[in-house]
């Protein structure tokens, strides 16, 4: 049974999801080469907020069940700091195109970069534990690195002076952003499947007559006396 952590992650999940969808059909930017995060500055740009708003909290939801079950705490702490990273996404916007770089546009590079970075990791953890879902999780992981790396590109090269021309870093960057919900959505199917571990110390549950108490054998008349 799905916990109401697990549930409130799918469902603010689907919320952030369907935000973003949104901005996309009601706005004019060119998802080709517009960056998402210049959705901003468009009429229905406060959909931007919200949407980033919802993954976290999924994100954060999942980490908080992840953790509740012991069920892996090098990955519920990167979904933590993804969400973490989305808030900070959502409260500090980029700057306008062709605006130098400013404390707020920093904070929301940087804050991209390290989310960026950190769920392709923590589904490469996943992965790594087997299971339901483990192929495609690492699959999308590889996926979601390699199209960062495109992302990075053009940033990198003027750094150096060149300048990268035309490109789909619009494109591009959304592959990133689709990959890594995909990623956090196939990391909360698989937690909900994943059995909470049982209290140390605690006997197993005695089902009918002569079966096992704890693992040993009991006769009828030793169960009517428990």
């Amino acid at each position: 049974m799905t916990s109401p952590l697990t549930a409130g992650g799918f469902a603010t999940l689907a919320g952030g999801a369907a935000a973003m969808a949104a901005l996309h059909v009601v706005s004019d930017l060119d998802p080709l080469h517009g960056m998402i995060s210049e959705y901003a500055y468009h009429p229905h740009g406060w959909l931007l907020p919200v949407s980033l708003t919802l993954l976290a909290v999924g994100s954060a939801l999942f980490a908080v069940e992840m953790s509740r079950r012991h069920a892996g705490r090098s990955c519920a702490l990167l979904l933590g700091a993804w969400s973490v990273c989305m808030l900070l996404i959502a409260a500090f916007p980029t700057d306008r195109p062709g605006v130098s770089l400013s404390m707020s546009g920093g904070i929301h590079r940087y804050a991209a970069f390290v989310a960026f970075v950190g769920m392709p990791a923590a589904g490469l953890i996943m992965a790594g534990r087997g299971g339901a879902h483990a192929r495609t999780l690492r699959g999308l992981s590889v996926a979601a690195g390699v199209f960062l790396i495109l992302v990075l590109i053009p940033y990198a090269s003027r750094t150096f002076g060149v300048e990268p021309g035309a490109g789909v870093a619009g494109l591009t960057q959304r592959l990133v952003v689709v990959t890594e919900v995909v990623i956090l959505t196939l990391i909360g199917l698989k937690n909900a499947g994943t059995r909470a571990p049982r209290p140390a110390g605690r006997p197993a549950r005695v089902e009918a007559a002569g079966e096992t108490v704890a693992g040993a054998p009991v006769s009828a008349a030793v169960l009517q006396k428990i």
